[in-house]
């Protein structure tokens, strides 16, 4: 009954739009470690103001996409002044410090993995702190802070450090050599929201690059040990429209990010990249979610085995392997139909079938190249997902990806969130 009268109230006080219905004010309810003053800072309704359906539904979308909340919902109360009401924002918080990995084996024998651990919800303040450790034959590290509504409602700050080591094939003319690759940056990014679907990330990277021969082919023109000191500024505009209901998404998303890169040896020229993903979500039925992305990109198309975009088990085509090629230019589709097997209260059983598929242009090639069977690989696969609905990003999925094109491999990749 409670229930009713109060969709009732909300209904009439929705309706209202150019009324004397006021906000006598604002509480939160159901928050244990998210800070009652974070969530009064970000949202825009405030008390005093007139009662706004729209401005209650932005804020509700708006905590709903909070790391620290698995749901959020609103309730509205007549106060004991005529034309006033109380507003409720009831908030059910996740379990924000997450431990994360990442595997990955092939046909090949190829192992490598990721672990980490990550709070989502620092001092109270959706601050995100992390770090990880990664073996993929040599070791890596890094650490990484987010805070996006450190100053205000829209302005924030990113800071990161990592060490990555790698063991990464270079595509010669004459065949593959391999090189121990090792990155080192730092990078810092200003954080600033235009509004609640249109977000802008800016800043610098500074880093050096090493390359140190190993085995396999060599070329003269190709040097077998490279040291270079390089920077890059960054933009990243983000476009999301996602609608969250636990583990069900609905809706569309855009992140474009452009790159600058240069460097400290004038024999090194600076190059543009750009790449978009364009995501989509659609529920279908009660317990179905179609998921769908694409990326397209594009860079400065220097003939160099050193190309920025990479076929990676890890990164587009599930079971594909470790960097098996590069390019200077990339399509990628990854689409996958997602159903919860057992949904409780807690606990998400999903499977999952997805086809992945993509292709590159070849360093210093032309558009034709996205055309060429050899640079095309489509891996379909299944896959399955253990989530606990309580906790930020708890997901464990595995998939198995089985390419059908030319010199296709096959492989397993575990890890902690969705794919995509």
């Amino acid at each position: 009954m409670a229930r009713v009268v109060t969709i009732i109230l909300l209904l009439f006080s929705i309706g209202l739009a150019h009324g004397q219905h006021r906000v006598a004010d604002l509480k939160v309810q159901g928050n244990k470690k998210t800070k009652t003053g974070f969530i009064k800072k970000i949202v825009k309704l405030q008390a005093g103001m007139e009662l706004d359906s729209t401005l209650i539904e932005e804020d509700i979308y708006r905590l709903k996409r909070l790391p620290s909340v698995s749901h959020a919902y609103f309730q509205v109360f007549p106060a004991n002044e005529e034309g006033y009401y109380n507003v409720f924002y009831g908030i059910e918080e996740n379990f924000t410090l997450i431990p994360f990995a990442n595997v990955y084996t092939s046909n090949n024998d190829e192992f490598a993995f990721r672990i980490g651990l990550q709070e989502f919800n620092l001092f109270g303040n959706n601050i995100t702190l992390g770090g990880f450790y990664q073996r993929d034959i040599f070791d890596s590290f890094g650490a990484h802070l987010r805070a996006p509504y450190l100053f205000g409602k829209k302005l924030g700050v990113a800071i990161s450090y990592q060490d990555l080591t790698t063991q990464e094939p270079v595509f010669l003319d004459n065949g593959t050599a391999d090189y121990r690759y090792n990155n080192e940056s730092f990078e810092i990014l200003g954080l600033y929201e235009i509004n609640f679907k249109h977000r802008l990330e800016f800043g610098v990277n500074f880093f050096t690059e090493d390359y140190q021969y190993l085995f396999g082919s060599t070329d003269p023109s190709v040097p077998q040990m490279l040291n270079v000191d390089k920077y890059l500024y960054k933009l990243i505009y983000n476009y999301d429209a996602i609608e969250y209901y636990y583990q069900y998404l609905s809706g569309f998303k855009s992140t474009l990010n452009m790159q600058y890169v240069n460097s400290t040896d004038e024999r090194l020229p600076e190059f543009l990249i750009g790449f978009n993903d364009f995501v989509y979500f659609m529920r279908v039925g009660q317990r179905g979610n179609w998921a769908s992305r694409l990326r397209l990109g594009l860079s400065s198309n220097l003939d160099t085995p050193f190309a920025p975009f990479a076929v990676d088990n890890n990164l587009n085509i599930r079971g594909v392997g470790n960097v098996i090629d590069r390019g200077t230019g990339a399509i990628v589709l990854n689409t996958e139909y997602r159903y919860s097997l057992v949904d409780k209260d807690w606990f998400v059983l999903q499977g999952n079938v997805f086809i992945d598929g993509g292709t590159w242009r070849n360093p210093g090639g032309d558009f034709s190249d996205f055309g060429d069977d050899q640079n095309i690989r489509i891996y379909p696969g299944i896959g399955v997902r253990f989530i606990h609905k309580k906790i930020f990003n708890a997901i464990f999925r595995i998939d198995y990806g089985h390419g059908i094109t030319k010199e296709a491999a096959q492989g397993i990749v575990f890890g902690i969130g969705q794919y995509f």
